[in-house]
């Protein structure tokens, strides 16, 4: 629970480097810790706050501090609330890029084993949300970050529970993103509306080009059905029930574009997993934990449970504390550990307790399948960070510019009130 007192302490832990981005609700700053050096991104929001209940019954606080921890879910580290000026900010890992930065202006295709990989990652943590009960209601590129081979989901600010009552608000999520059940309905939506934003996503990072660039509503409907074809009269039958007198479900019959035509360069199995993600009729779209089971993600399952099956045997004959990472630190095999005679093992327990050394941390399942696939260095270099906002803009700034001691109130003054254009083309994201 947030206090008063636990903000003044923390108020004054971090340097501001400069200002990363701005979306409609939030400005997201880079700053460092003064006592450990390590770097944060500080979403900063434009709204106030009249009470510490008031901050601690916001949404996005609530599902994170639900779904944490979780290698796929973004961390939060701190929330700063000053109560005098009524301001907010969350402070957050900081991540090198978000999946639009990675793609925008790129002229060459991501390999495709790079995508699977992201792609598993993203579905994983869609999963997890929706075990906890949670869905997200903006997936898109912008809001789904990368550091080197990690995917972690953010910006959690429109998120509900899945058990919540409908309606829901209607113009919720970014309109490229949004399902046919958001656009055609009265907010008689599900948690499967995430799914086809994964779809929406999976597609672009694979085309380098949004699949349902709609410029309105109806332009965007019309998209849709320009590629999936109009969907059958009984599947609109179902959302009619649910939507206002204005939209008129008389769409004239478009036949389907074959998603394998429009992305050629990529394998059968991936295309089946975009079109099951991308299904019309949320009844019928796959949803996460089927996509994680989908025969495209099998070798790497296959290496997930091989790597938990070395765990559990190095945990196994571990003796006397003696962990896997701490073993990997001291580069002893864990199998020879387990096999080997009762003076080999006296030597690796004198070996650790003379070590002072700090391990490092295990190479896992991504880096493993990394590794056969080649580097992820191929992406765009620095640090570009879309942080945790809605369709963050990057900007420069320079440390030497602001070398003050960050509190909640410079935050404050930090934050303006400019509209975002996006980057992504010379009109705003949708």
């Amino acid at each position: 629970m947030l206090t008063s007192s636990a903000c003044a302490d923390r108020a004054c832990r971090y340097r501001l480097i400069g200002k990363k981005g701005e979306g409609t609700f939030s400005e997201v700053l880079k700053a460092q810790g003064i006592k450990n050096g390590k770097y944060v991104a500080i979403k900063c929001m434009k709204n106030h706050f009249d009470s510490l209940d008031q901050v601690n019954n916001l949404r996005e606080i609530q599902a994170l501090r639900r779904l944490s921890p979780h290698p796929g879910v973004i961390k939060l580290c701190e929330v700063l609330y000053d109560q005098p000026t009524r301001r907010l900010a969350l402070v957050f890992e900081l991540m090198d890029m978000n999946i639009y930065e990675l793609i925008r202006g790129r002229r060459q295709y991501l390999a495709e084993t790079r995508i699977k990989i992201y792609m598993y990652q993203l579905l994983k943590s869609m999963d997890h949300m929706h075990r906890n009960g949670i869905f997200h209601r903006d997936i898109k590129p912008e809001n789904i970050l990368i550091t080197d081979d990690e995917l972690k989901l953010a910006d959690f600010g429109s998120c509900r529970g899945i058990y919540s009552k409908q309606p829901y608000t209607e113009y919720i999520s970014t309109r490229w993103y949004r399902a046919p059940e958001c656009l055609l309905t009265d907010g008689f939506y599900n948690y499967k509306m995430d799914m086809w934003g994964v779809g929406c996503v999976f597609f672009e990072v694979l085309s380098l080009y949004p699949l349902f660039p709609g410029t309105n509503e109806l332009d965007q409907v019309q998209k849709i059905h320009a590629i999936l074809g109009t969907p059958p009269a009984e599947t609109l039958a179902k959302l009619k029930k649910h939507s206002n007198s204005h939209i008129d479900f008389n769409f004239p019959h478009k036949e389907a574009t074959p998603l394998a035509r429009l992305i050629p360069h990529c394998s059968a199995e991936c295309v089946d997993v975009i079109v099951k993600l991308l299904a019309y009729d949320p009844d019928d779209r796959m949803s996460a934990r089927q996509a994680v089971k989908h025969p495209y993600f099998k070798d790497l399952r296959a290496a997930e449970l091989k790597e938990k099956q070395a765990q559990a045997q190095a945990a196994a004959g571990s003796e006397d504390g003696i962990s896997e990472e701490r073993v990997g630190a001291l580069k002893i095999d864990s199998k020879s550990l387990m096999g080997s005679s009762k003076t080999q093992t006296q030597k690796a327990r004198e070996q650790y307790r003379m070590s002072k050394q700090v391990p490092k941390k295990p190479t896992g399942l991504i880096a493993g399948a990394i590794a056969k696939a080649g580097s992820l260095s191929d992406g765009p270099s620095g640090l570009a960070i879309g942080q945790l906002g809605v369709g963050l803009a990057s900007q420069n700034a320079s440390q030497s510019q602001i070398d003050a001691e960050l509190s909640i109130k410079s935050v404050a003054k930090a934050v303006s009130h400019k509209t975002y254009q996006s980057p992504y083309s010379q009109k705003p994201r949708k």
